[in-house]
């Protein structure tokens, strides 16, 4: 069975957005990332078991796909940007009841639409054969995944930054016990901190 695996830049004091326009990242997704050696290869690791990448319909709509997929052509030979011509070359799938999609002609390049029925349509798809699953945000949709006990790991990169204010994703969950799988700190700050739910 496949696993979903949530991936979350994150606030020392747990704010995955900032309410204020600061700059708390150690990596905006931008050319500039003051990202070491050993996180960018551990990130790019992520990719290799996944082949299938979930999305909001708002991250499709603002760009995401877009985004990363003219990073791939940018840096074609960069090995930090691998995980872009991953996420090309992954299937991906925009659950949303409000996105409509022409069966003729879809509007990104290996993807598909699948209804807003969380539970529904993420358990049919762990059903299914190949790699793990991953879903990178937004807030929202981190939020909704985890109050319906859809994820199995979650991977959060813990930025050294105090936001004091900003949106959170566990808010609409209720209390989890979680049991840790693993915690590596880098040489440029960030902390990833790697837990499944307990039991």
């Amino acid at each position: 069975m496949k696993k979903l695996v949530l991936q979350m830049q994150m606030s020392v004091d747990g704010f995955v957005c900032a309410n204020e326009d600061h700059s708390w990242q150690l990596w905006e997704w931008g050319d500039e990332s003051a990202w070491d050696g050993a996180l960018k290869q551990d990130f790019n690791a992520v990719f290799a078991g996944v082949d299938t990448i979930l999305l909001s319909r708002k991250m499709a709509q603002e760009g995401y796909l877009t985004h990363w997929g003219n990073a791939a052509k940018k840096f074609p030979r960069d090995p930090f940007y691998a995980f872009a011509q991953r996420i090309v070359d992954s299937r991906k799938v925009v659950l949303s009841n409000k996105l409509k999609q022409s069966a003729s002609e879809p509007a990104w390049e290996r993807t598909s639409l699948a209804s807003g029925d969380l539970p529904r349509e993420v358990n049919a798809l762990k059903a299914g054969e190949g790699g793990d699953m991953a879903v990178f945000g937004g807030a929202g949709f981190a939020s909704a995944l985890i109050a319906a006990g859809l994820v199995d790991e979650f991977q959060l990169f813990i930025n050294p930054a105090v936001l004091g204010a900003g949106r959170r994703i566990f808010d609409q969950g209720g209390f989890q016990n979680l049991r840790l799988l693993g915690s590596t700190a880098y040489a440029c700050g960030m902390v990833v901190s790697r837990y499944a739910p307990a039991g």
